[in-house]
This record gives structure tokens, sequence and C-alpha cells, in this order.
């Protein structure tokens, strides 16, 4: 593995590593408490999460920390194919030991956070809703990515929607927008039910913003060529 590929290593392992424990460790402290705080504490807990690990390691890896995105930024140009299995398996490993530290130091509640929808809502608007988020998401990753200007705002920028998407959606949907996050603690709790939703609902909702953003691009140099 070259000195790259070992940074990008070790920033995606710690970030996912960080996201997994803030994101379903938020939802495992909750229940502890009863769930007095509710989404909120859950919405807050991917925030403070998100906003640290992209600060931490934007500059080494970009901070994906989701296979979403990876897949995305791939589509985009913005990744080489030589770098995939690198980003994937950091993120994996990162992913289950972020579980595995919530299940023995915060606690074996809630499924240690794993995402669940809600099923008083019918199928379309749960799934509906979950590319939405990751559509969001995705764009404001392009958004901060593009415009060298908001440099300094990626974090709470990435962290802030993540947030609001599960304010807003986390109670609809589980508002997981990424497959690795909800892929560990699925199934070191031995409930896997619903990864299929997980595993296809982000992937459509970053691929697509890709596409787009390629289309605008294009548009973009063109007109600039004329």
């Amino acid at each position: 593995m070259t000195s790259s590929n070992k940074i990008i290593f070790i920033a995606e392992l710690i970030g996912t590593f960080g996201l997994v424990v803030g994101a379903t460790g938020s939802i495992v402290y909750n229940e502890i408490l009863g769930g007095i705080h509710g989404i909120s504490l859950i919405a807050a807990g991917h925030f403070i999460a998100l906003t640290i690990v992209v600060y931490a390691f934007g500059k080494y890896s970009m901070a994906h920390f989701n296979p979403a995105v990876t897949i995305a930024f791939f589509i985009t140009k913005h990744v080489s194919a030589k770098h995939l299995p690198v980003y994937f398996t950091a993120q994996a490993i990162g992913a289950f030991l972020g579980s595995i530290f919530v299940l023995f130091v915060i606690g074996n509640h809630a499924n240690i956070g794993t995402n669940a929808p809600n099923l008083e809502h019918d199928w379309a608007s749960i799934i509906g809703i979950e590319i939405i988020a990751t559509v969001f998401l995705m764009w404001v990753i392009y958004i901060v990515v593009s415009n060298k200007k908001l440099a300094k705002l990626s974090g709470v920028a990435i962290g802030g929607i993540v947030a609001l998407d599960v304010l807003f959606f986390g109670e609809v949907s589980g508002a997981s927008m990424n497959p690795i996050r909800s892929l560990a603690p699925a199934i070191i709790s031995g409930t896997p039910g619903d990864l299929w939703l997980y595993w296809t609902t982000p992937f459509t909702g970053t691929m697509l913003v890709a596409v787009v953003y390629n289309l605008l691009s294009r548009r973009k140099k063109s007109t600039s060529t004329h």
C-alpha cells in the first residue's frame, strides 16, 4: 500500500469509526435516558461527530466515511478506481469497530443504533424520503468541495445537513444516508431486516446527484469556452 493510500485508509477508518460512534451512540444513549431528549439528542450526536471528523480528516481523504459518497465521487472523477478498495475497506473496518465500541462501552440498547423505518408510513414515502435525505447530503458535499471559499465551513455544513436530515426525516425513514453506518450495527445486533432499504436508497441518492453534477459541470465548461 502506497503512503497516500495508507493516509486515506487511516483517515477513513478513524473518521468512519467516529461517525458511527457519534451517530449510533447517541441513539443508544437516548434509549438509556428513557428517550427523554428524543430525536433532538440523536441529531446533535450526528452533528457533533460529523463536524469533528470532517475537520480532522477532510484534508487527507476528502472525508467520505460513506461508500455511497465514495461512489458518487468516483462518478464525478474526484476519486480514481484504484482508490475504491482502500475507501471501502477502511469504511467497513471503521464502522464495525465503531459498533463494537458502542456495544461494549455505551451499552446494548436500541439494537446499538440500527436504523429502522417507521412503518406507520407507507413504503413509497419511506423510500422517497431516504433518497431525498441522501440527495440533500450529497449536494451539500459537492457545494463545499467545489467552492474553496466554503472550505472552512465544510464540517459545519456537512454535519449540519446530516443533523437536519435526522431531525426532520429520522422518525420516518431512519435517515441513514450511509450504507456502512447501517450495516455494522444491524449485523452486530442481529437485526439485518431493513438493510435492503439502506443499501439501495443512499446509493440511488448520491448517484443521482453525481450525474446532475457532471451535467452541470459540462454545461459550465461548454459555456466558458464560448
